[in-house]
């Protein structure tokens, strides 16, 4: 990025090794998706099981507090390692804004998928039939009968979530020491927000895992096209009007 004492601290995958050497291989490639994996498998399971456990109670505050609480503590344990994205359209945006390299984005993608096949496999092992199939395993289910909002919906949450990873862990202006928390909250307050339109997914992989494990594909489409929508809209604003000079590509 913009030197030593500029790197990006929490979403940018690591650079530099001790002492001035090259960072091995391992650690620059293989740990960062290594980590992509194992934290998104987590975030996938804790968010699945608060679903599949909210299901008497309704509502989405068990929902939303547990994917916000999981994802916070995640990106602050993993984020030195891989950036802690865990979720595809976060990579998109951060690539796309010069937060992590080109050959990192296709690998990060699939271990993250992989991570949610994982996630939402132990949620349908850790419980009982009946319990797990009464709410497809915690897959997406759109309330609605107008995907068209729905879709935008995804694409409006996603844009937020985006904005703060990009100008709190990328943008050299306006990044913060707080972004885990911030990132965790915005999750939070996006599911107490449009969970009853769309269950606020903003990550294809969270919508992967466990739609592939109960084979519940029910409009799984929305669930790319609403983040990745987002996500792109986010590099948007952020290279032609909020990001710093090196950032912005026009008005210098």
């Amino acid at each position: 990025m913009s030197g030593a004492a500029e790197k990006p601290e929490v979403f940018t995958a690591t650079e530099g090794g001790g002492g001035g050497g090259k960072t091995p291989l391992f650690e620059r490639y293989v740990q960062p998706c290594l980590a992509e994996l194992f934290g998104t498998g987590l975030f996938v399971l804790v968010g699945c099981a608060s679903v599949i456990g909210n299901v008497a109670g309704g509502g989405v505050t068990q929902p939303a507090v547990a994917h916000g609480l999981a994802l916070a503590v995640l990106i602050v344990m993993f984020g030195p390692i891989s950036g802690g994205h865990f979720n595809p359209a976060v990579s998109l945006s951060v690539y796309l804004c010069g937060g992590m390299e080109l050959t990192l984005l296709l690998p990060y993608v699939l271990t993250q998928l992989g991570g949610g096949l994982v996630g939402a496999g132990l949620t349908r092992a850790m419980f009982p039939y009946e319990v797990y199939n009464a709410s497809h395993g915690g897959a997406f289910n759109v309330v609605g009968k107008d995907l068209g909002r729905t879709t935008l919906a995804e694409a409006v949450m996603t844009l937020f979530l985006t904005v703060v990873v990009v100008m709190g862990a990328v943008n050299s202006r306006t990044r913060s020491p707080w972004v885990p928390f911030c990132v965790g909250l915005t999750v939070t307050a996006n599911i107490f927000a449009g969970g009853s339109l769309s269950g606020a997914c903003m990550n294809p992989a969270r919508a992967f895992g466990p739609a592939a494990v109960a084979n519940h594909w029910s409009h799984h489409w929305i669930y790319w096209v609403g983040p990745t929508s987002g996500a792109l809209l986010t590099v948007v604003f952020i290279r032609l009007l909020l990001g710093d000079k090196k950032t912005r590509v026009v008005l210098k």
